[in-house]
């Protein structure tokens, strides 16, 4: 099993040089690839490394003089990034889940499966569930009632998909995730600290006995098409309205989105994201690992949020944030800058001299 380089120009809209039908079994990087490899020296830094491998043929920067770097074939692509992801695409089998339904899944009578799916071992579908054409469910995942799947859906080992929850086309989830659990909602009889909090900023805080009351989840979960979560996402349905993922928005590991958000479309949210209930999310938003986003906030389009962000208040749209509680980048550099430099400025502070007069 492999590919002809000339199948691979073609699949990456590349073009190729020399033995186009040298055929390549994987891709590798440069130092440790093979006869059969494809090496990705999609830079010059990458030159030394083709001397070390083995590779007959390579993906190439830009300018590369790919015969005299020893190599039979070359693959030249603009942008060499976005190349691997049809490269790899190219190359992915993805999971080995039999056609058809595995004689251990539980499939509710009136769950509707559509043509060409695949269901792994030990999956449940619960009542009046809709599975789109060609998803494939792995094992031990559960799709509850009423759920609604689109076509073409990946869904991995163990991943919970609550009742009602409405998924578009494409859909990837990763191991483990669990959509469509309840939101973390309680009430007290009495006004909380909590409450106290919010309305006098910490003055005046009047603590007594109080215990919490769960308001029901009576919503569900919409996410459109085109959307991937990783593994362990957790996704709360809304308490009366639906909790949204937008079409093509990427969520990766552990990220939680409370009841109620509303996350945009094209959305790029890293590991251990957090996103806390009722808060919109705009399109395009791209937060890295560890951000967190306060309550019933509003994050406008295009926003970019650095590693460790906390958003506490309304982000304006095109905003780039860094620090907690976040500020624009530029200024948070240099605050930073600044405290680097308080303690030499208080090695440099004068000593006040003692008032010799009593005063």
């Amino acid at each position: 099993m492999g590919y002809r380089i000339s199948e691979i120009a073609t699949a990456l809209g590349a073009q190729a040089f020399g033995a186009v039908d040298l055929l390549i079994t994987d891709a590798s990087e440069p130092a440790s690839a093979s006869e059969t490899s494809l090496a990705l020296a999609m830079s010059e830094q990458y030159a030394d490394g083709l001397k070390q491998g083995k590779a007959r043929a390579a993906i190439l920067w830009d300018g590369a003089d790919w015969q005299a770097l020893g190599l039979e074939a070359a693959i030249f692509v603009p942008r060499p990034r976005y190349a691997m992801s049809g490269l790899t695409q190219l190359m992915d089998a993805g999971p080995d889940i039999d056609a058809g339904i595995h004689p251990t899944a539980i499939i509710h009578q009136t769950a509707k499966i559509g043509a060409g799916a695949a269901i792994g071992p030990f999956v449940v579908i619960g009542k009046d569930a809709v599975i789109g054409r060609n998803a494939r469910i792995a094992s031990h995942s559960s799709i509850a009632e009423y759920a609604r799947i689109g076509d073409d859906a990946l869904i991995l080992n163990g991943v919970r998909i609550g009742a009602r929850v409405v998924i578009g086309h494409r859909f990837i989830a990763q191991p483990g995730g669990v959509i469509g659990s309840d939101g973390f909602s309680f009430v007290t009889p009495e006004k909380s600290t909590v409450e106290q909090v919010r309305e006098s900023l910490g003055n005046n805080v009047t603590a007594s006995d109080q215990s919490w009351t769960r308001i029901h989840s009576l919503g569900t979960v919409n996410i459109g098409d085109d959307v991937e979560t990783g593994a362990n996402v957790t996704i709360d349905r809304g308490t009366i309205r639906a909790t949204t993922i937008g079409r093509g928005s990427k969520l990766d590991n552990q990220v939680h989105i409370g009841h109620n958000v509303q996350v945009g479309e094209d959305c790029l949210l890293c590991g251990q994201v957090g996103i806390a209930g009722s808060s919109k999310i705009g399109n395009r938003v791209v937060m890295a690992g560890q951000c967190g986003v306060s309550d019933n906030i509003f994050v406008g389009d295009d926003v970019v949020a650095g590693g460790a962000t906390k958003i506490f208040t309304n982000a304006p749209a095109g905003r780039v944030l860094l620090g907690s509680p976040a500020v624009k980048m530029a200024s948070h550099i240099e605050m930073q800058k600044a405290i680097r430099r308080l303690p030499r400025f208080m090695k440099k502070r004068p000593t006040p001299s003692k008032d010799t007069t009593g005063n």
